[in-house]
């Protein structure tokens, strides 16, 4: 691949054109539900957890997928050839071929779409975990036994190459939904932590994405300068009227959240196309 110098005017339109979001909110938090607010006409699901019961009305493609080697071609699909892939990996130009070959109707289909919903990354890691449990990788090579350590790295760097290679396709919004969950320690402190298998890719998945944004549960406070001082929204998790993404780090609610944009308040209504269309507002029109 030949190196190319990009001018400003060519990286505003990309910027305009593609974003990568890590969406994350508690089970039953209505995460799926965000669907509805995507064109459907550009938009594919990736349907990993057979979770689509909530918006089995809606008029766009989705594509269940069962096994992490599935996952891994449709990535293929999505991102294209990666030129720095060895000839025998993934994400080659052979492997390219081989996909595009074996799933002509799905190659066009991606061809035709700007945005990827990923449902969920959560999920994903888990046929991960069961894929690497079962490569050479995941044997001790003196006892011929299992060797968590092996699988667990194999996951990590399986997993984080995917999403690197998602997070570089040409025109494609992306985006990952995933599962967030409480977590107490000893000394009952809560923190909030997505919830996938291996450690590294949940830590790595932040510095890959443009935005990072927790959906929760919140509640209207009468005095909007008490409380969180972020205007009138209370973090209720059990009992809040209002689902609110919180979109910016460092914010009071310790959820994880980052805003690569700078166009994001602390929260925003709970509306992913909304979002986007105020993610990639043309720089003349920031507010």
């Amino acid at each position: 691949m030949a190196l190319k110098i990009i001018t400003a005017d060519e990286r505003l339109s990309a910027a305009r054109n593609k974003t990568t979001i890590a969406l994350f909110g508690a089970s039953g938090h209505g995460k799926t539900w965000q669907l509805r607010t995507l064109p459907p006409a550009e938009t594919l699901c990736l349907d990993l957890e057979a979770g689509m019961k909530s918006v089995q009305d809606w008029p766009g493609v989705s594509v269940p997928i069962r096994t992490f080697t599935d996952a891994l071609d449709i990535a293929c699909l999505i991102g294209g050839v990666d030129p720095a892939a060895s000839p025998d990996a993934f994400f080659s130009e052979a492997h390219h071929a081989h996909v595009a070959g074996l799933y002509p109707d799905l190659a066009r289909v991606i061809a035709e779409r700007s945005i990827i919903f990923v449902d969920s990354i959560t999920d994903l890691t888990r046929q991960a975990m069961a894929w690497a449990k079962a490569r050479p990788e995941a044997f001790s090579d003196k006892t011929g036994k299992p060797d968590t350590r092996g699988a667990y790295g194999l996951l990590a760097r399986e997993v984080i190459g995917l999403l690197k290679h998602l997070q570089h396709a040409p025109g494609k919004t992306v985006i990952f939904v995933g599962i967030l969950e409480r977590v107490t320690d000893e000394f009952n402190r809560t923190t909030w932590q997505p919830q996938m298998e291996g450690g590294k890719a949940a830590r790595e998945l932040p510095g890959i994405v443009d935005q990072v944004v927790t959906m929760s549960f919140f509640s209207a406070e009468s005095d909007p300068g008490s409380a969180t001082g972020i205007g009138n929204w209370r973090h209720d998790p059990e009992k809040g009227g209002h689902r609110r993404f919180v979109c910016r780090a460092g914010n009071p609610f310790g959820l994880p959240a980052k805003d690569r944009s700078g166009r994001l308040d602390v929260t925003e209504p709970a509306d992913l196309g909304a979002l986007l269309s105020k993610i990639n507002l043309n720089p003349a029109h920031k507010g």
